[in-house]
């Protein structure tokens, strides 16, 4: 199942938080995609459980969830230069070369979907992460 919640991107746990408890779902079943910060553009890994690192929609994911653990697909966007706001820089759309890199990333997690769904998350890392 794919949810791309309609709520802002602050308020993903609202959502996420319903579509668990419906379906009885265990946070370790629930995969999220989203922006990361600490990587760079096209990097993409992933990661099961953490903390939020400042990520609000993450942040409400958690809250909602009642857990960190839960698979998270982290896909690279970089750094706001300094002296520009991190909400500015993620709001604005990606230079062409970011675009491009970016898309790129999406495509390598486009391709282990069925990996995922299987839950063979350690062939997933292997593969994302070399």
């Amino acid at each position: 199942m794919l949810l791309k919640p309609e709520t802002f991107m602050n308020r993903s746990g609202q959502s996420v938080g319903k579509i668990v408890r419906y379906y009885k779902l265990m946070p370790e079943e629930i995969l999220v995609v989203h922006d990361e910060l600490d990587f760079d553009a096209g990097i993409i890994k992933l990661k099961n459980g953490g903390g939020h690192a400042g990520h609000n929609g993450l942040k409400d994911i958690i809250a909602h969830l009642g857990s960190r653990e839960f698979y998270r697909l982290r896909i690279g966007v970089g750094r706001p230069v300094a002296g520009k706001a991190v909400a500015d820089y993620v709001l604005t759309s990606p230079s062409k070369d970011e675009w491009e890199l970016i898309n790129s990333a999406i495509d390598s997690g486009v391709a282990c979907i069925d990996r995922l769904v299987a839950g063979d998350m350690a062939t997933v890392m292997n593969k994302l992460h070399s």
